[in-house]
């Protein structure tokens, strides 16, 4: 299969996407299969809301749109176009997911197939029900990934090299596990904010996209704040006001009542509006409904701060803060070549 195939055929998947890019399904007449594979797609999106609590339709939808956005002839050409496929040799790569938001290894399952090699999925049990029914649309639409893709729930084998995500502690175990084999192991990372008191209302309104898109579980939500000697936190409650609905939905408010709990039992300082609470803490991963914030006194010595903790974080937002920050509100909008961890890979995938 040439390059250009298999770019066609997830040029396809994101104009089948795009019907389910609203909360309101919208069936086109034009979309390959449609007939087979509109329902059915329907249905898997009811039964990966009912199977996990945190995938709401408008999370679900969310994800999905912003797969539709990258899933275009213009930017797969784009994307692949720094590279040279001409040598890949094809092998079986072994992928296992997280589950954490929607579709989170959908990234390491196409840069997988558009490289030219065979993928074997192992799923999160939290996020099983919508990538197989795609991958199934990618065969009818291109035969020739029928012999590509499998997936298993059983222990892996018959591989060649893996890419897997997880904890701190399951990285531990991946890394002794596949300590034979080419391999990419995601660990715990956290992204961070760097606030000056200057950032305007429409700045901040879209830092608290950052912070509860996905009810802040994703590795690119903005889960600690660092913020100058004396900030204001005002401009910043009033500006993220907007999601106040979120403490309606019965999981995270669990998680906001049990952590105010907590945070009151153990005499924490904390300031909260009914729906966050931001607690000064020196770390990074801060609990559901939870920002942690952490003062700093010069530019160059938080920047330094940040290089030096480069391996914990995953996005930094800001404003000419550094060369490798994400404007507010696009922490959760990456292009095909913003890579997990900053590894490469497509890179990786090359040189096996």
């Amino acid at each position: 299969m040439e390059l250009q195939q298999r770019i066609n055929a997830f040029s396809k998947l994101g104009a089948f996407l795009k019907q389910f890019s609203t909360e309101n399904f919208e069936q086109k007449n034009n979309i390959p299969h449609n007939e087979l594979f509109f329902e059915g797609f329907k249905h898997q999106i009811k039964l990966a809301q009912e199977h996990n609590g945190w995938f709401t339709k408008t999370n679900i939808v969310y994800a999905i749109n912003g797969w539709c956005n990258s899933l275009t002839d213009s930017k797969l050409n784009k994307w692949t176009l720094a590279y040279d496929f001409e040598a890949t040799n094809q092998k079986k790569v072994a992928i296992i997911m997280a589950g954490n938001i929607p579709l989170v290894g959908f990234h390491d399952f196409l840069s997988v197939l558009i490289s030219g090699h065979a993928v074997l999925v192992k799923q999160s049990s939290n996020d099983k029900h919508l990538l197989p029914f795609l991958a199934k649309y990618l065969e009818h639409v291109e035969p020739e990934f029928k012999e590509k893709i499998n997936f298993t729930e059983e222990k892996l084998e018959n591989f060649d090299a893996v890419i897997a995500t997880g904890s701190n502690n399951t990285a531990r175990y991946f890394e002794y596990y596949f300590k034979d084999k080419p391999s990419i192991i995601r660990k715990n990372r956290n992204s961070v904010a760097v606030l000056t008191g200057n950032e305007t209302k429409v700045e901040l309104e879209q830092l608290s996209e950052d912070i509860f898109r996905y009810y802040g579980l994703g590795c690119r939500n903005v889960s600690k704040l660092f913020v100058p000697k004396n900030y204001n936190f005002n401009a910043f409650f009033e500006a993220i006001y907007k999601w106040h609905p979120i403490i309606n939905e019965a999981k995270y408010a669990n998680n906001y009542d049990y952590n105010k709990a907590v945070y009151l039992m153990s005499e924490f300082d904390m300031l909260e509006n009914g729906f966050l609470m931001i607690k000064e803490d020196k770390s990074f991963a801060s609990p559901i409904a939870t920002v942690f914030y952490e003062y700093y006194d010069a530019k160059e010595s938080l920047q330094s701060k940040l290089k030096n903790e480069a391996d914990n974080i995953q996005c930094i937002v800001a404003n000419n803060f550094t060369e490798e920050e994400i404007k507010f509100g696009n922490t959760q909008k990456p292009e095909l070549w913003d890579y997990a961890d900053n590894e490469d890979t497509i890179a990786f995938l090359l040189k096996l």
